[in-house]
């Protein structure tokens, strides 16, 4: 079975696992389930397509479901919006030649992009690429995260940074829950361009070099990081608690900036503010050179 195939029928199966009967309306049928979640002929039947057609397609055969028979399907194994976007990345990355697909080139920073991160100067900011490159990072963000310009190009990764960096597993009280999103995600933007070599090398180094890594990227999950809260123990100003917001670049979805606050009044204001008196000013501006060192050569 070829790997887009592979990965196409994976995800269903795992997908399919996690259903749970009762809330999808299924009656007791009297029969025992073997394995946990919807059996394929339930899939089927929610979906509204024949059992074999549906079976041929969780084995990965080379099938194109119109969309309307994707977002049934997709209700049917009760997917999120990642989840259905990432279902039909699967299908058309099986569906499209890799011969024919053009090869992506460095991604920079703008010079306009660059001044908006100086300008938000009292917020930390990163901006990410495709596999979670680290694009850029302005002053607060490094002093709230890691200084990513000292790191070598090719480390200039935050799923790398978070999963393989001691100050990371540090630096995050719910370490846990942040890395295993961070993989989500990272599952979520391969399952974009799978044949994408320097994501290849990524995905290599990280299941070789970590235990948590392996177990979380063979349950196939996927995970849209749109907002939400990280709780931080920071060695300068303690433990904090910043919330952030991502906007995806106008005319360049590979591009995604995230931004941090914390709570107006609040002691992780205080904490932040702390932080931000702290920080020289000789240290702001983005990653020096504006890329994530990432290119067709295969730096990931």
């Amino acid at each position: 079975m070829a790997d887009n195939n592979r990965e196409l029928a994976d995800f269903l199966k795992r997908a399919r696992a996690q259903c749970d009967p009762a809330k999808a309306g299924l009656p007791p049928d009297g029969r025992v389930r073997r394995v946990p979640g919807l059996r394929r002929e339930e899939v089927a039947r929610l979906a509204g397509v024949s059992s074999d057609y549906y079976a041929r397609l969780e084995q990965g055969r080379r099938i194109t479901p119109s969309p309307a028979v994707l977002d049934a399907i997709g209700r049917a194994l009760e997917l999120d919006e990642a989840g259905r976007a990432h279902l039909r990345d699967l299908i058309g990355a099986r569906a499209t030649a890799p011969a024919r697909r053009r090869p992506r080139g460095v991604q920079r920073v703008r010079p306009g992009l660059r001044q908006l991160l100086d300008a938000l100067d009292g917020e930390p900011v990163l901006v990410l690429g495709r596999r979670t490159d680290i694009l850029a990072a302005n002053r607060m963000a490094r002093a709230l995260f890691a200084d990513f310009e000292r790191f070598p190009p090719r480390e200039r990764n935050y799923a790398r940074w978070m999963l393989l960096d001691d100050g990371a597993r540090a630096l995050f009280v719910d370490w846990e829950d942040q890395a295993r999103a961070a993989v989500e995600s990272l599952r979520l933007d391969a399952g974009r361009d799978p044949d994408d070599q320097a994501t290849a090398e990524l995905l290599a180094d990280l299941r070789e070099r970590s235990r948590e890594f392996d177990q979380w990227w063979a349950r196939h999950r996927v995970h849209q990081r749109t907002h939400g809260s990280k709780r931080l123990c920071h060695p300068l100003v303690g433990e904090l608690t910043v919330e952030y917001e991502s906007l995806t670049l106008p005319g360049d979805p590979d591009t995604t900036l995230y931004v941090y606050t914390a709570e107006p009044g609040s002691s992780s204001k205080r904490a932040l503010d702390l932080l931000a008196s702290w920080t020289l000013p000789e240290v702001s501006g983005a990653v020096a050179d504006g890329t994530a060192g990432a290119d067709e050569a295969g730096r990931g």
